[in-house]
């Protein structure tokens, strides 16, 4: 069955562009700048841009990105509306206030096609769940779910995606500003991991510290267990992203697939892309599935 509607997305859906074009999804990307060079945020599709983002990093730099204005949205959605019908999903407001701008093209674009129907929904997700979001509106639209019926499924449960992540290194954050040199340095000297998450309006919440990598990932499963479809019989979607840790991203799996035997073998492991990566630095784990409505 032919797709209804044109399914659009950004570059922060940390998922590999190889599956989002797949799955016939348009990518809007964002970029990053390093001493005054910019960088497309790649998707995977360079397979030494990762490797060249994270040096950059080892080498004392700083990347800084910057949101995407009106005019990307507009040279973006324009050709997408001269094809049909858009449903675009933008990364969330709580971290960017990018989507301000998609829904002040929107409205410029829907005096310029009468004829098409264009909705723009900001997502409240971040990284790959923020993907795993595009991902449930993908299947609907292939089910030939109608725009509306996405898109309302879409509102309806952005908030149910759950974004758990800790990190296991603080010494980015350090070097960005964003804790303080003294704290990060007890920090680590204490091995303390801190254990976030992403609250109702996108935004992050730190709201413990544990002493390792193995208490992380305990405390990380355990808020699971309390919020996935189902506690530990939950069987939906499960993606879980690193930033330049691989091995910490793998025993996070393999102590998932111990709580949630319904999900061994069905966990999609990611890279954190440069974006996101650029704000978390590398060390950083988070597992996204589908639960309750996540709290303030």
């Amino acid at each position: 069955m032919p797709n209804s509607f044109i399914l659009s997305c950004e570059s922060t859906v940390d998922l590999p562009f190889s599956y989002i074009n797949s799955r016939n999804i348009p990518v809007l990307f964002y970029s990053y700048t390093v001493d005054d060079k910019e960088y497309t945020d790649d998707m995977g599709r360079d397979p030494e841009a990762l490797g060249n983002f994270y040096k950059f990093i080892a080498d004392g730099k700083i990347p800084r990105t910057t949101q995407l204005n009106t005019f990307h949205y507009l040279d973006f959605l324009r050709p997408l509306l001269e094809k049909g019908d858009v449903l675009h999903i933008a990364f969330g407001s709580g971290m960017t206030n990018s989507v301000a701008n998609a829904f002040e093209a929107a409205e410029m674009l829907k005096a310029e096609f009468p004829e098409r129907k264009l909705v723009v929904i900001d997502s409240y997700c971040s990284s790959s769940g923020y993907g795993m979001l595009v991902d449930y509106a993908a299947d609907m639209r292939d089910e030939g779910k109608s725009l509306e019926e996405t898109a309302e499924w879409i509102e309806a449960h952005a908030r149910n995606i759950h974004h758990q992540f800790f990190t296991v290194d603080l010494q980015y954050f350090k070097r960005s500003g964003r804790v303080s040199g003294p704290a990060a340095t007890i920090a680590t000297i204490l091995n303390i991991c801190p254990t976030m998450r992403l609250n109702r309006a996108g935004q992050i919440i730190a709201y413990g510290k544990v002493r390792g990598r193995s208490a992380a990932i305990g405390e990380t499963v355990k808020m699971m267990a309390a919020h996935a479809v189902g506690g530990t019989g939950y069987d939906g979607k499960c993606y879980i992203c690193n930033s330049n840790c691989l091995d910490s991203a793998l025993a996070l799996k393999e102590a998932i697939e111990i709580r949630f035997p319904a999900l061994k073998g069905n966990i999609r492991i990611c890279d954190i892309g440069t974006i996101i990566a650029s704000h978390c630095g590398p060390g950083t784990v988070a597992v996204f599935f589908l639960g309750d409505e996540r709290a303030e």
